[in-house]
């Protein structure tokens, strides 16, 4: 048998006679296919036999691709959670292909001493995955929405919002406060948390309590509160699901109270832009009401410049093609909130976004941001 065999791109497997080949100038074909501008190739590699005793081109596909994806996520279990968990659906989405993940510790994951507002909140979480996929150590990365700035480095973009869970903060309590709300709490109980929209938002509610700042992953915060350093801690509620927490959940604190932060509830896949390989499969992960909302809110933080530590909360719904975007500003001392709203055609949710904006600073909400940011700055 004489064979003749050269690796070649062709999207499937079949055979076709050599009169054939030669009609359809099939190698010329094969050879035209253009490559994928990333480091590794999407495309399916096959080869070309002839035998001569049948005469007939066999063309066999040897892999659907040779590009590994590969996952980029923060070391903390509930980094880990959301980052296997996204890989487990991309993975039944498409069977065929490989996808890997690969940790890296971020500057917020390092400095545990410090409160956040102090450090500074431009890339806390995500600066080292970025660099990750800039330079082409992984191909996107996984993160809780609330802790992705809304100004992105260039060259990298939101490529996904994955269907949102419950975005509310729940209220956790020692077994001694069992029997309370967060209405009921005794003056002086001392509540923790590391979030300064939470904190504004509570004390502008509740001035008889007092707050504590508190760091650590959420079983760290979890044992700290259960060794009575704190009275109750404010986690968020999604994060507590989705460790298989939800039994620690004593109230989930309504919005009237609490506005949640922007994105809070929602996975944002971040990938490079350009990257259409990458672009396609991590859309199938895509819930089209949370990205629209994730927009509003997005844009509505953005439009105020603020960040993941400002005292800045939002609420968001959709019913038919309109949604709705509730926004607050508060001051630190909790003494100052601004609250408006905005509805209109869910299409035009970054448009919402600005224009809520807008509308609280002509309410005096750029003032307060001023003097939080002179206060961060004062240290």
């Amino acid at each position: 048998m004489n064979c003749l065999e050269e690796n070649l791109h062709f999207p499937k497997t079949h055979s076709v006679s050599k009169n054939e080949a030669s009609n359809q100038g099939i190698r010329e074909k094969l050879f035209s296919v253009p490559r994928s501008p990333f480091p590794v190739p999407f495309e399916a590699t096959a080869s070309v036999i002839f035998n001569s005793e049948f005469s007939e081109f066999f063309l066999m596909t040897v892999s659907s691709s040779t590009r590994t994806i590969r996952i980029g996520s923060r070391k903390s279990q509930l980094a880990l959670v959301q980052t296997y968990w996204v890989q487990e659906e991309l993975q039944k989405h498409f069977p065929n292909r490989k996808f890997e993940v690969e940790t890296m510790s971020t500057q917020g994951d390092k400095i545990l001493d410090v409160a956040l507002s102090k450090i500074g909140d431009k890339g806390l979480f995500t600066k080292e995955l970025e660099d990750g996929m800039l330079n082409n150590r992984v191909d996107l990365a996984v993160h809780s929405l609330k802790d992705l700035p809304t100004n992105l480095p260039e060259g990298l973009m939101l490529g996904c919002v994955t269907e949102r869970v419950d975005p509310a903060d729940a209220m956790v309590v020692h077994s001694k406060h069992k029997d309370k709300q967060i209405e009921t709490l005794p003056e002086g109980a001392v509540v923790g948390t590391s979030s300064l929209r939470r904190l504004a938002q509570l004390r502008y509610h509740f001035p008889h309590l007092s707050f504590k700042d508190i760091r650590g992953n959420v079983n760290t915060r979890l044992r700290k509160l259960d060794e009575g350093e704190y009275d109750a801690i404010i986690l968020a509620v999604a994060g507590l699901q989705r460790l298989g927490m939800s039994d620690r959940i004593h109230q989930v604190i309504p919005s009237e109270i609490s506005l949640h932060a922007v994105g809070q509830g929602a996975l944002g896949i971040e990938c490079r832009c350009g990257d259409e390989e990458v672009l396609q499969l991590i859309k199938a992960l895509e819930d089209p009401a949370s990205r629209d909302r994730a927009l509003a809110e997005r844009a509505f933080l953005r439009e105020l410049e603020g960040g993941c530590q400002v005292p800045i909360g939002v609420n968001t719904k959709i019913e038919g093609d309109t949604l709705t975007l509730i926004g607050m500003v508060a001051s630190l001392d909790g003494k100052r909130l601004i609250k408006d709203s905005i509805s209109g055609k869910a299409a035009d949710a970054e448009k919402l976004g600005g224009d809520l904006a807008e509308k609280l600073r002509q309410l005096g909400a750029g003032e307060i941001l001023a003097e939080i940011f002179a206060q961060i700055e004062r240290g």
